[in-house]
C-alpha cells in the first residue's frame, strides 16, 4: 500500500469517527529562520501525524485515557474557572487550569470539537490574569519558576500550536508576550541560580501566595540542583525558546541555558538509567527531559537521543513496577514515589530507539496518564515482554529488586540499600514484599512533605520494615528545608542472584552511627526462595555499651483491610487476598507485639509487628516468612539454631526448603 493510499484510508476512518485535523499554528517557523533548523516543523507533532494519533487513541492501551479526556466534565471546569479559581493560588488552582488547557487543546487538535475550543479559550484568559505564574521569588521581586511557571509555559506553548488559527491573532500575540515575560524569564532565572548559587539574591515565597507551608529556602539553589525540580524549567525554557526563536531577542540565550542545564541534569540518571528520587519522580523527570530532547531535535536538528541512557531508564521503570490486585500503578515505593508515574518516555524510547522492550513498558506497565504517550506512540512497532534475566536486578544506586514476573500476582522483594536522595525516607535496609496479589511487608504511601504535618512520621525509620536501635532510627533531617536528602548511607556487601534464590546483605552501619555513636554493626541479610518464602537476618552490634533493638514489619492498611496478629514466636499479617506468616528466632530473648503508629485516627491507622529485644552488646534475629493465598494453609517450616547457626527445613507450596545460615562472621554464610 502506498503512503498516499494509506493516509487516504486513515483520513476516511477519522472522518467516519467524527475526528478532524489540526490546523498548523500560524507562527510556525519557516526553514532557515533559526540557525540549525532543519525544516518547518511543529514542536511535538505535525498535521500529517494526526492520522497516527487518531489511530493511537483507539488502541486498547490508550482508549481509556482518551475517554477520560473527551469525557471530562466541561461544566465543572467552567465553574471552577469562573467562580473558584484564585489568582494567588498556584499550587492547586493554576495547576488545574494548565491541566485543563493542555487537555482541551489536545482534544481539539484531534476532534475540532468547538466545546473544547471554547473552554480552552476561557482557560487561557484566566491564566493570562495571573500576575505571576509561580509562587517563588528571588530578592523578593522577581519570579523563579520551579513547577508552575514552566508547566504553564509548556501548556501555553502547546495550546498555541494545537489550537492554531482558531485563536484570534491578538490573543496569540498576547500569549506569546506573556510566555516571554512570565514564563521563560522565570525558568531562566531558576536555572541561572542553580548554575551560579553564589549569585542568587535570596529565594523565598511570594508573600501574596496562599500556599500555607513555608520552608527555609536559603540553600535551595544548592539543594535543588540535583532534584527533579531542575528539569521542569529546562523543558519549559526549551519550548519557549523554540517557539520564539525568531521572534524574541532573548530566545537564543534561553535555548543555550536550557541545553547547558539539560546536560548537567542528565547526570541525575545513572549510567544504567537508574533515577534516585524514585520511580514516580522518574516519570515526571523523564517526561520533561524527553520534552526537551524532542523539541530541540525537531526544531534545532540537534539529536538528543543519547543525553541519557533512555533504553536503560525504561528498564529501571520496569524493575520498579509492582502491580498488585486493584493497583496496576503500584510500584516499589521507596521514598515519596507512591505509584509508577508517567511512562511516556517508554513510548518515545520505543519509537526513537526501535526498542521493543520499551514498547512493552509503554503498552503494559502502569497506566497511561499523559497525552504525550499518545503523541509518541508508534502503533506499528511490536513489543517484546521482559525475559527471566531481568527478574533479579541490582541497580547502580544499590537497590535490589527480585521477582517472579510482572503480573499482579507475581512475587516481588525489594531491599533499600544505597545512599541519600531527594524525596527519600529514613529507610536504609528496609524491605518491601508482595506476593499473591498483596503487599505483605509494606512501605506506607503518602508521607507528608511538611515536617509540621502529622504524617511526617511516615518518613522515619520507625514507619518502615526496618530496624530501630534503642528505639531510634538512622540519621534523617528535620524537614525545615523540605524533603531533601539526608547523610545516611548503606551499601550492598553480598549479592548472589539465582534463578530460584537470591541472597543479599546490606550494611547500614554508617547511617545508624550518625545518631547512635556506639553502633558497631547494622546488617540485614535477605534470602528469597522464590516464589513466596523470605528469610531476613538482622545482625546488630554495639560498642562497649549494650543496647536494645526493635525489628518492625509494616502492614498495608491503606484501604482499611490490613491487620497483624502475634502469638509466641510467630506473627501473621492479614490482607484480603493473601497472608504472611513469620516465625522468629534470636540469639537473645525477644518478644513480638502487634502495634499501631501513634497518629490520630483521622490520618489513618498504620499497624505493624514489632520484634523487640532486651539490652545486649550483640543481636542476631532471624525472621522466616511464608506468603500464602488467604484461603490456603501455610506450609510447615521448622526453625532450629545451634549457637549462631540456623537451619530452616520443611515445605511450602510444594517447595522443599533446606537452608543453613551461619551468622558467626559479620558476613553470614548461606547454604541453600
Amino acid at each position: 500500500m502506498t503512503t498516499t493510499r494509506r493516509l487516504f484510508l486513515q483520513q476516511t476512518v477519522a472522518v467516519a469517527a467524527g475526528l478532524s485535523f489540526v490546523r498548523p499554528y500560524a507562527g510556525a517557523h519557516e526553514p532557515g529562520s533559526n540557525p540549525g533548523s532543519v525544516k518547518t516543523r511543529n514542536l511535538l507533532f505535525d498535521p500529517e501525524d494526526i492520522p497516527r494519533l487518531q489511530e493511537t487513541v483507539r488502541h486498547p492501551r490508550f482508549a481509556p485515557f482518551w475517554r477520560s479526556m473527551t469525557g471530562a466534565d466541561l461544566a465543572a471546569d467552567t465553574t471552577f474557572l469562573r467562580d473558584e479559581l484564585k489568582l494567588n493560588n498556584h499550587v492547586s488552582h493554576l495547576l488545574r487550569a494548565r491541566q485543563i488547557l493542555e487537555r482541551t487543546s489536545f482534544v481539539y487538535a484531534l476532534t475540532q470539537d468547538p466545546r473544547q475550543l471554547e473552554l480552552a479559550r476561557r482557560t487561557i484568559d484566566r491564566i493570562l490574569e495571573y500576575k505571576r505564574w509561580d509562587y517563588f521569588l528571588e530578592g523578593g521581586e522577581e519570579t523563579i519558576g520551579l513547577q508552575r511557571a514552566p508547566e504553564t509555559t509548556i501548556a501555553m506553548v502547546c495550546a498555541l500550536e494545537w489550537l492554531g488559527e482558531a485563536l484570534p491573532l491578538d490573543l496569540r500575540r498576547e500569549m506569546e508576550r506573556q510566555i516571554a515575560e512570565k514564563g521563560a524569564p522565570a525558568c531562566y532565572r531558576t536555572l541561572y541560580g542553580l548554575k551560579y548559587p553564589e549569585r542568587v539574591r535570596g529565594w523565598g515565597f511570594d508573600p501574596a501566595s496562599d500556599y500555607k507551608y513555608r520552608f527555609d529556602l536559603s540553600r535551595w539553589p544548592l539543594i535543588l540542583n540535583s532534584t527533579n525540580l531542575k528539569v521542569i524549567p529546562i523543558a519549559g525554557l526549551a519550548l519557549a525558546g523554540c517557539l520564539l526563536s525568531d521572534k524574541h531577542p532573548q530566545a537564543p540565550r534561553w535555548l543555550d541555558m536550557a541545553q547547558q542545564s539539560a546536560r548537567a541534569f542528565s547526570t541525575m540518571f545513572g549510567a544504567d538509567g537508574t533515577y534516585d528520587e524514585g520511580v514516580g519522580y522518574w516519570g515526571y523527570s523523564a517526561l520533561h527531559l524527553t520534552l526537551f530532547a524532542e523539541v530541540i531535535t525537531r526544531r534545532l536538528g540537534l539529536d538528543q537521543r543519547e543525553i541519557i541512557n533512555f533504553p536503560g531508564t525504561v528498564r529501571y521503570a520496569l524493575a520498579m513496577a509492582m502491580p498488585t490486585i486493584g493497583r496496576p500503578k503500584d510500584c516499589v515505593n521507596f521514598g515519596d514515589a507512591w505509584n509508577m508515574g508517567d511512562v511516556s518516555v517508554a513510548a518515545w524510547t520505543a519509537r526513537k530507539h526501535n526498542d521493543r522492550l520499551a514498547q512493552y513498558v509503554a503498552t503494559s506497565i502502569g497506566e497511561i496518564q499523559s497525552h504525550f504517550s499518545i503523541i509518541w506512540f508508534d502503533p506499528d512497532l511490536q513489543s517484546t515482554p521482559p525475559t527471566a534475566d531481568l527478574h533479579n536486578v541490582r541497580l547502580s544506586n544499590d537497590l535490589i529488586i527480585s521477582r517472579t514476573g510482572w503480573d499482579e500476582k507475581s512475587s516481588v522483594v525489594a531491599l533499600r540499600s544505597g545512599g541519600p536522595a531527594n524525596h527519600e525516607h529514613a529507610d536504609r535496609n528496609s524491605v518491601i514484599f508482595a506476593a499473591h496479589g498483596e503487599r505483605l511487608f509494606h512501605d506506607p504511601y503518602h508521607a507528608a512533605y511538611s515536617y509540621t504535618d502529622a504524617l511526617w512520621c511516615l518518613r522515619l525509620t520507625s514507619a518502615h520494615t526496618a530496624v530501630l536501635l534503642n528505639g531510634k532510627g538512622h540519621q534523617y533531617h528535620d524537614g525545615h528545608e523540605g524533603t531533601n536528602a539526608s547523610w545516611a548511607e548503606a551499601e550492598i556487601v553480598q549479592y548472589a542472584p539465582g534463578e530460584n534464590e537470591v541472597v543479599v546483605t546490606s550494611d547500614a552501619t554508617q547511617a545508624y552511627r550518625l545518631v547512635i555513636p556506639e553502633t558497631a554493626l547494622v546488617r540485614r541479610t535477605l534470602v528469597f526462595l522464590k516464589p513466596d518464602i523470605l528469610l531476613l537476618l538482622d545482625h546488630v552490634r554495639f560498642n562497649q555499651k549494650p543496647g536494645s533493638i526493635q525489628v518492625r514489619y509494616q502492614v498495608d492498611n491503606s484501604d482499611g483491610k490490613g491487620s497483624v496478629t502475634a502469638e509466641g514466636r510467630t506473627f501473621v499479617i492479614h490482607r484480603p487476598v493473601a497472608t504472611a506468616r513469620a516465625i522468629v528466632d534470636a540469639a537473645t530473648p525477644v518478644k513480638i507485639t502487634p502495634a499501631v503508629h501513634p497518629v490520630a485516627q483521622e490520618h489513618g491507622v498504620y499497624p505493624f509487628a514489632e520484634i523487640s529485644s532486651g539490652e545486649a552488646l550483640e543481636h542476631r534475629v532471624l525472621t522466616v516468612c511464608t506468603a500464602q493465598q488467604a484461603a490456603k494453609e501455610h506450609g510447615t517450616l521448622s526453625l532450629s539454631r545451634e549457637g549462631n547457626v540456623w537451619t530452616v527445613k520443611g515445605t511450602h507450596n510444594s517447595r522443599a526448603v533446606n537452608v543453613r545460615i551461619d551468622s558467626s562472621a559479620d558476613l553470614p554464610t548461606v547454604v541453600l
